[in-house]
């Protein structure tokens, strides 16, 4: 099999400029726009570490309101620190949740915004020494 790679996750918004101002907020840059596609227009979305976009805004009014539903349950973005990130955010009017170790004191630090949309966002601080992601060890 040829090898594969995630490119980046479409988010469909009900209003976009909300939408931007709260993820410009959270740290991603705007890269660029397309509108009039069959999807609708399209706002990519890249956070500086980033080699590419990682997140499309989707809007297109004629297919009403624009949420969660039954589908996409969360994005995962990794921080160096979930305490600084979780002071910078509330200091930008964003209120993220509580810190939390759901692997125990030894695993990774999190806590939860949710974009203007009610999307899910877990914040994640990999222990030290961890790899920048879940791996196969993660689940032994």
């Amino acid at each position: 099999m040829s090898t594969m790679r995630t490119l980046h996750v479409g988010l469909r918004v009900s209003e976009p400029e909300r939408s931007l101002a709260f993820y410009t907020a959270v740290g991603y840059r705007l890269v660029g726009t397309v509108e009039g596609t069959a999807h609708g227009s399209l706002t990519m979305l890249q956070l500086p570490g980033d080699d590419f976009v990682t997140i499309e805004l989707v809007h297109d009014p004629a297919r009403g309101a624009a949420g969660p539903g039954d589908g996409l349950n969360h994005l995962v973005i990794q921080v160096e620190s979930v305490a600084e990130t979780h002071a910078d955010l509330a200091a930008r009017g964003i209120e993220p949740g509580p810190i939390e170790r759901p692997g125990g004191p030894a695993g990774p630090q999190t806590c939860w915004i949710s974009d203007p949309d009610g999307y899910r966002i877990e914040l994640v601080q990999w222990p030290d020494g961890h790899p920048d992601g879940l791996t196969r060890a993660d689940f032994r």
